[in-house]
């Protein structure tokens, strides 16, 4: 068994990959990057005596599934044949083993011994007769029109998409099926069937015969039966049951929740706003009225200083005529410093208006920060695009200066937003989070790149090695130049996009969610 590993490794890397990057245009090219081709070699006292194939698609970063009659000869000569997945990107291809295989429902798990593959998501929500679906894999007709030599079968590429439209589900052997117009041949056998946003809702597994001009149908084992064998098998996978949408529809969607909300807004706050302007408008008399009295006050008090001091300085008159020197100083003092003084107070009155301008400039000088706490967003469905991410709750602490969770720094937009886009070394994703600078709305766009553009996006990522928050003006601008030429590589659109809506919470911090 180790000879025939070793013989199929050596023909699993024969030669450099000349695959066709699957560009991230839509929701099927992300899909294909999960698909697989999965072959099987027989030997025989050393020799290659027999060489098989079909498709699968990855349900986990290192688990495949397929149809059970892909792997039927390596299930029953385990010592004699050998199993080999060849991803639809990148420059390896790698050994397989049998996790678990289930003939009644033509299923079976396969592990990959290296590597990991972008894992794909079921769909488990109703899929309408009539609906458009897509069957992605390697059928055999075009490899025999496309091969130029055994290479080509163990060398990745992108595969086939052939669309059609959902007919009706129906029971075979009681196993429920999706019966299809996709066309499918053989080699596309435990390839995936996936909607329009590249969920998979089916694994194909036959084609009916189309004698004396009958049209050909194809059959999938639905989601349904797919998700039990997972579940009897533990495996753990991704699933979705939200509609598909297209990002065009979401943002429409997004749009007219937002509107609708700000209209609800508006008339709940309308009494509110009334209360608050006649409050400010009664803050803003008082204080006027107050300005006034202090004014008043302030003249009134300098004319009794200046009515004194006036009595005294005539006092003094009167003590000098009368030749008394010392009273005719007194009196004469205490009213010039009695004028003085009144010419003071009267010249430093206040301004009846001066407290309400300086508060309105105050208000005006304002800009809005990023708000700083504790927060726990929930996901929006009806604002949001999902096609494979979980939507649990998220929760996230924002720091000082655009620092959340403690270790992930945002920079300013100039919409109003704080960003990050992240970059892992171990997924074929880039995400674009943001939040608003209440705090209240938080935004996860999620592209799904080919290996090629994720190569080029780590290498933009590595110009700038910041791993904590940090205040310095210049590492802040260094970390948006890089931020703003990693997006400028991304596609127009992502696949996905995810509208949470945030509120403050109390207590202690909250633990960090994955990925800042």
């Amino acid at each position: 068994m180790t000879r025939l590993l070793a013989l199929l490794l050596a023909l699993l890397t024969l030669s450099p990959s000349l695959s066709i990057p699957a560009h991230a245009a839509d929701d099927i090219s992300a899909a294909s990057r999960s698909v697989v081709r999965v072959v099987t070699v027989a030997m025989v006292d050393g020799e290659v005596v027999g060489f098989g194939h079909g498709s699968g698609i990855a349900i986990s970063p290192t688990r495949i599934v397929t149809n059970a009659h892909v792997v039927e000869s390596a299930a029953k000569y385990p010592d004699n044949v050998a199993l080999g997945v060849v991803p639809s990107e990148g420059q390896k291809s790698f050994a397989g083993k049998l996790i678990a295989i289930d003939t009644a429902r033509d299923l079976t798990l396969i592990e990959i011994t290296e590597g990991r593959l972008p894992a794909a998501a079921i769909y488990t929500g109703p899929l309408d007769s009539g609906a458009d679906v897509v069957a992605l894999g390697y059928p055999g007709n075009v490899d025999l029109a496309t091969a130029r030599s055994a290479n080509d079968y163990i060398t990745p590429r992108t595969p086939t998409r052939s669309e059609g439209n959902m007919s009706n589900t129906q029971s075979v052997d009681g196993v429920a099926m999706l019966i299809h117009t996709a066309k499918i041949s053989r080699g596309n056998s435990g390839g995936p069937l996936v909607d329009q946003c590249g969920r998979i809702t089916g694994i194909n597994t036959a084609i009916t015969r189309a004698d004396d001009g009958d049209s050909p149908f194809a059959f999938a084992i639905s989601g349904r039966e797919l998700m039990r064998f997972l579940a009897d098998a533990n495996q753990q996978y991704s699933s979705v049951g939200t509609p598909c949408l297209s990002l065009a529809e979401a943002d429409a969607r997004d749009r007219a929740a937002i509107d609708a909300e700000a209209r609800a807004s508006a008339e709940a706050n309308a009494a509110k706003d009334a209360a608050a302007r006649l409050d400010r408008d009664l803050k803003q008399a008082r204080a006027a009225e107050d300005a006034l009295a202090a004014r008043e006050n302030r003249i009134a008090l300098a004319g009794v200083f200046f009515v004194i001091g006036a009595l005294a300085a005539g006092a003094g008159l009167l003590f000098y005529s009368q030749k008394n020197l010392r009273n005719a100083k007194i009196a004469g003092g205490a009213g010039a410093v009695l004028m003085l003084g009144a010419a003071i107070l009267f010249a430093t009155r206040p301004d009846a208006h001066a407290e309400i301008a300086e508060e309105a400039a105050v208000a005006a000088t304002e800009t809005p920060k990023l708000a700083q706490g504790n927060f726990l967003c929930t996901i929006r469905p009806d604002r949001s695009r999902i096609t494979v991410s979980a939507t649990t709750d998220v929760p996230i602490n924002i720091g000082k200066g655009g620092c959340v969770n403690g270790r992930t720094q945002y920079t300013q937009g100039a919409d109003d937003r704080w960003q990050r886009i992240l970059v892992p070394n171990d997924e074929a994703t880039v995400t674009v989070a943001s939040i608003d600078s209440s705090g209240r709305d938080y935004r996860v766009d999620r592209y799904l790149l080919d290996a090629e553009t994720m190569t080029k996006a780590r290498e933009t990522r590595a110009t700038v090695t910041l791993k904590s928050c940090t205040a310095d003006p210049d590492e802040l601008a260094g970390l948006a130049a890089q931020q703003d030429a990693i997006r400028s590589a991304l596609p127009a659109s992502p696949n996905e996009r995810l509208v949470y809506r945030c509120q403050p919470v109390s207590g202690a911090a909250v633990k960090p969610a994955t990925g800042g």
